[in-house]
């Protein structure tokens, strides 16, 4: 396979202040919906503007966390967003990374009538039981993509494969998902199977760690990797590439590098296939991606790649 970058577009609010770390991003409506790992708030992306989406509740009357002014250990860390359809109504379902009592809310969000309708859910329990399937301190747990396969809803940890912690997946069952989402279910009565690591290996000497994953229409699932350069798995570090890797029954079998922005490497946190587009006779798929540039004054990037098969 190869991928080629087709259009770049920074993201802004209308107001002008930049969509900040994009950390997932899922179709939505008319448009698509990309989350902010350090905000209380979503971006609806539609043709004609940029709205905010409230999904949480300021935290300590604040709306926005950073390094730099001492409160990113409050910020909720929503790192994936899968979408879904709830009784005929798009939805997308986001979930906190993990790590901190901070990070283990989950947001369903519905759109209906022209209207997201938002419901939160502390489901910190259910956490602990990722931990151990994954074998791996529920404090280091960075949970930061998923997708439906087979019905279930796939949930992949990023690990850091530089401290021997490789990226893993476990298997959540759907209908239990929901029911916890709206009471019916503790948490910690959702069932949780089918543990799995993976091996995307390197760049530049660093190992690559699954940042999103998105389902493919063969049943194969695609994900976005990153080479981050860092200590542990909560601080941010450099990061030295970025690929997208094709799964197929659970084993790797491409990783493509992707194209460089500016120069600069493109840490793709958020992927979707962009529906009815693309050339279904040369296998092409196109794909948006959201890239995090580390800065919370810079605006998140919007990508379209297109996906095809070697010599097409």
């Amino acid at each position: 396979m190869q991928v080629e970058l087709e259009d770049v577009t920074p993201l802004r609010f209308p107001d002008g202040s930049p969509v900040r770390a994009a950390s997932a991003v899922a179709p939505f409506g008319a448009g698509f919906l990309v989350v902010q790992d350090d905000a209380t708030h979503a971006a609806w992306c539609t043709p004609d503007r940029v709205t905010a989406v409230r999904l949480l509740d300021p935290v300590e009357g604040l709306d926005t966390f950073e390094k730099h002014s001492g409160t990113k250990h409050l910020k909720p860390d929503l790192e994936a967003a899968c979408p879904l359809e709830i009784d005929g109504r798009p939805a997308v379902l986001m979930m906190g990374s993990g790590s901190s009592a901070a990070r283990m809310r989950w947001v369903l969000v519905v759109l209906e009538d022209g209207q997201p309708g938002v419901t939160v859910t502390d489901m910190t329990p259910l956490y602990a039981t990722v931990a151990e399937q994954l074998q791996v301190d529920p404090d280091v747990l960075n949970l930061e993509g998923s997708c439906l396969v087979g019905g279930k809803l796939r949930w992949f940890h990023r690990g850091l494969p530089a401290a021997g912690m490789p990226s893993g997946s476990v298997d959540l069952d759907l209908a239990q998902v929901l029911a916890a989402m709206t009471g019916q279910l503790l948490p910690q009565a959702v069932e949780v199977t089918s543990s799995r690591s993976y091996d995307l290996g390197q760049s530049h000497g660093i190992g690559l760690a699954v940042t999103d994953a998105v389902a493919l229409p063969d049943g194969s699932v695609l994900v976005s990797a990153a080479a981050e350069d860092s200590p542990n798995v909560i601080d941010d570090g450099p990061v030295t590439g970025s690929a997208l890797a094709l799964l197929v029954n659970d084993v790797v079998t491409d990783v493509l590098p992707l194209p460089l922005i500016n120069g600069e490497v493109a840490k793709v946190e958020g992927l979707m296939v962009i529906e009815d587009d693309g050339d279904p006779k040369q296998g092409t798929i196109l794909l948006r991606a959201v890239v995090d540039v580390d800065d919370h004054l810079a605006p998140s990037l919007a990508l379209r790649l297109r996906l095809r098969p070697a010599g097409v």
